[in-house]
């Protein structure tokens, strides 16, 4: 296996060599002056990066757990919930809407299709619908959804709107407040450039609200008593402090770098990715456009079995990329 190794995952995906240091800096305590400091500037920088003015909660999990917080805070047994899944992670939304014994009402396209307000709007029509599950960046597929407009929809029936911007968040835009998204959840594996581990979770007043009325049980994902704890700059729980230190150092690069040059960036080495695959005769999975800028998905040729091309650049060449997810 060659000595240098590259890592092209959908996620986790390469930290840089700044926030690696963070990582090394010997641990301190979460209850003392020294971590509230470095916690107050992560939550101002991550609500800087949601483009939102409400709270921004931090878990120690992965993203799937800031999933599991947002169904447990809002899906009560037997509430009308709408999830519209095109891949992987929606039908993800999915089995967690029904693991809380919500009344599901699932929209379900085709895997790599990009979903229309029009096929929301419809499954609105049904009755009243407490939340809207969504995908923002579908990693399964590569697809960027037109969450703005989907918002939109949802809103006009009244429900709250939850996304899954967990591949998406500082890669391309996302303007939690001004579309009108009251969750938004994601992770820091991937374009927030640290290692696994911790979930953000943004919340709008309304969904505070809803989750003082859920009837769900919570414990660990409680938002209450997250958000009670971070408004005196402490932790319900231990944190991940080295996570958190980490986090600090590459919330600092993304924002001194600027969101509008981070997500020129990403579309141009989409942009570059695209065009490479298709130089070599392959044919794309995700759509050909600079909105989908998040993950490049290729289909196998004929013939060709992509685990083994996977296993190939690995061992061969020292490139890690992902096999297909799903179906």
């Amino acid at each position: 296996m060659p000595e240098k190794r590259h890592l092209m995952t959908p996620g986790p995906t390469p930290v840089p060599p700044e926030v690696l240091a963070a990582l090394a800096e010997p641990v301190i305590h979460h209850r003392g002056r020294d971590f509230r400091e470095i916690y107050e500037r992560c939550l101002a920088r991550l609500r800087d990066v949601y483009r939102t003015e409400h709270d921004v909660l931090l878990f120690t999990s992965s993203g799937t757990g800031g999933f599991e917080s947002a169904v447990a805070n809002l899906t009560s047994p037997g509430e009308r919930s709408v999830v519209v899944s095109a891949g992987s992670f929606g039908e993800r939304w999915a089995a967690m809407t029904k693991a809380y014994g919500a009344d599901l009402v699932h929209v379900r396209l085709d895997w790599g299709e990009a979903p229309e307000p029009d096929d929301l709007r419809s499954a609105l029509a049904a009755g009243e619908v407490r939340v809207v599950y969504l995908v923002h960046s579908e990693t399964s597929t590569g697809v960027v959804a037109d969450v703005q407009a989907l918002a939109a929809v949802a809103k006009e029936a009244g429900a709250l709107v939850v996304v899954d911007a967990v591949s998406s968040l500082g890669a391309v835009p996302l303007e939690t407040d001004a579309w009108g998204i009251d969750v938004v959840v994601s992770g820091s594996q991937k374009a927030l450039m640290c290692p696994p581990g911790l979930a953000f979770v943004s919340v709008s007043p309304a969904a505070l609200e809803a989750a003082a009325r859920s009837r769900s049980p919570r414990f660990v994902f409680d938002w209450e008593r997250t958000r009670a704890a971070q408004a005196k700059l402490d932790a319900p729980f231990t944190p991940a402090v080295s996570l958190v230190r980490a986090l600090d150092v590459a919330l600092g690069l993304l924002l001194d770098e600027g969101l509008e040059a981070a997500f020129a960036r990403h579309a141009r080495l989409g942009r570059a990715c695209r065009e490479g695959a298709k130089a070599m005769g392959l044919e794309l999975f995700s759509p050909d456009e600079d909105r989908s800028a998040v993950v490049t998905a290729i289909r196998a040729p004929e013939g060709v079995d992509a685990t083994r091309v996977v296993a190939e650049l690995r061992e061969r060449f020292g490139i890690t990329i992902a096999n297909g997810q799903g179906e």
